[in-house]
């Protein structure tokens, strides 16, 4: 595979992998040079009007309170109530619904398809924005109109200081480290983890390239599911008794027993292989599959594992 990108500007994918990604933020002008949004602001929202799509409006000084969020799927009255400023509209998974919004993906083959999330975009008039914040995953923010101030701060985790009063994990603080504008065809990438904020300046269209990552306890859910679902059961023996273990202590030795049935399971590669490519590659929205096209491809071996299921 030739590690030539020309959407990560003059940095080899090599490069990329190496020192940037899930390490940190870099940006890149003019990532995708003379970029025209394939949307326009009226038809994202005609997006967020349908059942099937998953979209939310938040307003930095909402009825309820700071950071309000609404929603969808909306009406046309929720846009006309909306105020003039300061406020943004989401929607998810538009690359499902536009194959214009779907071609964005072939600039980023130098990362695992499967890893993918979705392609949300985002619209906001001047003041727009959704607090700052961070993410757990990875992504890459490309301008598509208008210009927004990205300011990028501090790595954080789940005891960083949040604004009480909203639903929204809006960061309490912002320790700004780099200040930027992006104007249509920039783009900036963001590792995990580290808190950020973009206002948008005027009239303001974001392309947010995200990628997936599941907690480690969505994980171990999803595969004790799948065990019962294969009546895959190992059952639990003591250690060695002695007497003194007669008493209401848990001695350690329990304790490296659990550990020890817990990583026969952890350790049966074939195992864990089979349902770490079910689960990458099931669809982000299961019901909607044949509605939507999603395809989401993974292979092991020469196995081709497709929408969470392996094909012969």
């Amino acid at each position: 595979m030739s590690d030539n990108f020309p959407v990560l500007g003059n940095i080899s994918a090599e490069k990329f992998l190496a020192e940037y990604w899930q390490k940190k933020p870099l940006l890149i002008r003019n990532a995708l040079p003379n970029f025209e949004s394939p949307l326009s602001p009226d038809e994202l929202a005609g997006l967020s009007l349908e059942d099937e799509i998953e979209s939310r409006i938040v307003i930095e000084e909402g009825e309820t309170g700071p950071w309000e969020a609404l929603h969808g799927p909306f009406n046309e009255e929720t846009f006309s109530q909306l105020p003039e400023k300061k406020w943004s509209l989401l929607v998810q998974a538009v690359d499902l619904w536009l194959p214009e919004v779907k071609a964005l993906l072939d600039h980023f083959t130098f990362l695992p398809p499967w890893r993918l999330d979705d392609v949300m975009v985002s619209y906001a008039p001047e003041g727009g924005g959704v607090g700052p914040h961070y993410d757990y995953y990875d992504v890459f923010l490309l301008q598509g109109l208008g210009q927004r101030r990205w300011q990028i701060g501090q790595a954080c985790d789940q005891d960083s200081p949040q604004l009480k009063g909203t639903s929204l994990r809006i960061l309490r603080d912002l320790d700004v480290s780099e200040d930027w504008v992006l104007n249509p065809g920039d783009m900036l990438y963001l590792p995990p983890q580290i808190a950020h904020s973009g206002v948008a300046l005027n009239d303001c269209m974001t392309y947010s390239i995200g990628f997936r990552a599941p907690s480690a306890t969505d994980m171990l859910d999803d595969l004790t599911t799948e065990l019962l679902s294969q009546g895959h059961s190992v059952y639990y023996s003591d250690p060695a008794l002695t007497l003194d273990m007669a008493t209401e202590n848990i001695d350690p030795a329990f304790i490296q027993q659990v550990k020890s049935l817990l990583s026969s399971v952890l350790e049966d590669e074939a195992l864990l292989t089979d349902w770490f490519a079910r689960y990458m590659t099931a669809p982000k929205y299961p019901t909607l599959v044949d509605e939507s096209d999603e395809i989401r491809i993974a292979k092991v071996d020469g196995l081709q594992y497709e929408n969470g299921e392996p094909k012969a």
